[in-house]
């Protein structure tokens, strides 16, 4: 598949990376993960607390329950928002032209996700503060931790939609908007894979947070302790992950194939068999005997722990499988652009005015005059010699320029130019003209050849 058909292909920035691309790479998974734990506590904590809220209408320890576990959201929020500019100037650095063009081709919504962010954070601390003076109307309060609840959920979502688009630039032409941007493939089962994980994590959490010796469950609960309390949350934890495992096949066979590899699929297994490990501690944590409360918790964290790098890490291989073909286009393209910078360059210094030419002749003054003259050796061979190697073979030529490789020591190598095979082929047309002195006039390029344009060095 030609990744280019119908794709304007965007120009790489000519500035060097301030640290190493593996450092770089290490520090946004590393990065992104701690954030997205902080995320998932503030997602899926949200979501506890109106889940109990509601249950407490009937049962006023659950309440009880909700009113403490909502006082862990507010922290895990602010932790969340600091903990992301790390990975937000990372990919900002990395993957400058994928996540700027994700961002602009949703436009609104992404915009719209500072304002969100302020809108949630008030809401969240207006239902943390506000439990008893809306005891009396609960059913206000509960819509207030639901209206809170809603936008934790929306931002997540708003962010994992641009992560989504940035990785095939094949689609950006029939995106048109935050709404289209949905239909892509791997959003709605990623962003569900995502909100199970968030409910997990956060009951893992809590099981810890109400599990410690220093936490007064006898004076917070009446009918709530510490056996009850950790079967609710590991209970809450396995039926999440069990999820996770249903929905994990289905975000794997979402995904396009092009960033599919048989080294992602082991990397996935891996961490699968350390979440499988950590469920079936899990249920032997629901069915221990209540002597010996979460003796199994930091196993368990390690593995969750385990599985959590695997995942992360994985998604980055697939990021980098399915960007490959475009990078290298885009690498291909800037080196065009910048040879034919250095011709326009060199055209403006010798007073040609660029007027109205044959497509053959057009190409060759845009773009191969910046290094071929017609009687002699500038960066590259003359078009005198090109006529006698090519003169009865002009779609060598055409070859050569689409798949060049390097004959001439002490010379740079040409770049690739990939503009088509008809375009390729009146260029080639023109040069053999030139060549043979049998060009209806004489071209551009039969001067001093310009330096190439900065950044555009041949390899």
């Amino acid at each position: 598949m030609d990744i280019a058909a119908g794709l304007p292909i965007p120009r790489d920035i000519p500035l060097p990376l301030p640290a190493d691309p593996v450092l770089l790479q290490a520090l946004l998974v590393m990065l992104f993960l701690v954030h997205i734990l902080f995320v998932c506590l503030m997602v899926g904590g949200s979501l506890i607390v109106l889940a109990a809220e509601i249950a407490g209408r009937r049962r006023p320890d659950f309440d009880n329950l909700a009113r403490e576990v909502v006082k862990t959201i507010t922290v895990n929020k602010s932790l969340a928002v600091v903990l992301g500019v790390g990975p937000l100037l990372a990919i900002n650095v990395f993957y400058t032209v994928y996540f700027y063009s994700a961002n602009a081709l949703t436009g609104a919504a992404w915009i719209s996700i500072v304002p969100l962010v302020t809108a949630a954070f008030l809401a969240a601390y207006a239902h943390k503060y506000s439990w008893d003076r809306l005891a009396g109307a609960k059913g206000l309060h509960i819509a207030l931790g639901a209206f809170s609840s809603l936008l934790f959920l929306l931002i997540p979502f708003i962010f994992l939609s641009n992560i989504n688009l940035m990785l095939f630039p094949a689609q950006w032409p029939r995106v048109h908007g935050f709404f289209s941007a949905l239909l892509l493939p791997n959003v709605i089962p990623r962003y569900l894979h995502f909100l199970l994980a968030s409910v997990a994590i956060a009951a893992l959490f809590l099981a810890a947070y109400f599990g410690r010796p220093g936490f007064p469950v006898e004076e917070k609960f009446t009918t709530l302790d510490r056996p009850v309390l950790r079967r609710i949350f590991y209970s809450t934890a396995l039926v999440a992950s069990l999820g996770q495992l249903l929905v994990g096949p289905l975000v794997l066979l979402s995904l396009p194939r092009q960033g599919m590899s048989w080294y992602l699929l082991l990397v996935v297994a891996v961490g699968v068999s350390f979440g499988v490990s950590a469920m079936v501690m899990m249920w032997r944590e629901i069915v221990a005997p209540c002597r010996t409360p979460n003796r199994r918790f930091l196993s368990i964290f390690s593995l969750i722990t385990l599985t959590a790098f695997a995942m992360g890490y994985g998604r980055h291989v697939y990021r980098e499988n399915a960007i490959d073909d475009h990078r290298r286009l885009m690498a291909e393209k800037t080196r065009e652009y910048g040879w034919a910078v250095a011709a326009a360059q060199w055209r403006a210094a010798q007073g040609i005015a660029q007027v109205q030419m044959p497509p053959g002749e057009k190409i060759f003054s845009n773009t191969c005059a910046a290094c071929h003259a017609v009687d002699r050796v500038l960066v590259g061979p003359s078009l005198q010699e090109i006529a006698q190697l090519y003169r009865a073979d002009p779609e060598g030529i055409v070859r050569w320029a689409s798949n060049p490789g390097k004959k001439r020591q002490g010379f740079p190598q040409m770049p690739a130019f990939r503009m088509g095979e008809q375009k390729l082929r009146a260029a080639a047309d023109y040069m053999i003209q030139l060549g043979t002195g049998n060009a209806p006039a004489a071209a551009p390029g039969q001067g001093a050849a310009p330096a190439p344009a900065q950044g555009a060095q041949q390899g």
